[in-house]
């Protein structure tokens, strides 16, 4: 049975130390994607790593903790406008529904967005149905306001 999500929510990044971060349902975009700042790739005893800084200063959960990982991948990523960039791709946990969920996100610059994180429907597809007139349907359980 496929869980009802409303049009945004909040998640929570337990490998990052990050709770309730701000999520947007984006059925339009296949990939999901978190907000990311001083994307950079490194040599660490010979093996390739990224590095990089989740959301930026001016986020209230902003931490200015970098993390790094081997484990990575590249992808091209179309815009909704139509130009087609190059992204690292990141594996995690995403926590929501009071249950985790493994995530592929790709790192992205979204300083001028509202919403640090995107849920695509690679994500979403045979887990969730999107009521777009709810929102925080997760979030509200979490905290037993349903």
């Amino acid at each position: 049975m496929k869980i009802t999500i409303g049009r945004f929510d909040k998640a929570d990044f337990k490998e990052f130390s990050l709770f309730d971060i701000d999520v947007k349902i984006d059925s339009g975009a296949y990939t999901s994607s978190i907000h990311c700042s001083n994307i950079e790739e490194i040599t660490i005893n010979n093996e390739n790593h990224i590095k990089f800084t989740l959301l930026d200063s001016q986020h209230p959960f902003y931490n200015n903790k970098e993390y790094s990982t081997k484990n990575f991948a590249m992808k091209l990523v179309k815009s909704s406008n139509g130009i087609t960039q190059k992204r690292y791709l990141i594996q995690t946990e995403i926590f929501i529904f009071n249950t985790s969920f493994p995530i592929h996100l790709t790192l992205s610059e979204r300083r001028d967005m509202k919403f640090p994180v995107l849920l695509g429907r690679k994500f979403l597809n045979k887990r969730f149905v999107i009521d777009t007139s709810r929102t925080n349907i997760s979030h509200k359980q979490k905290n037993n306001l349903i």
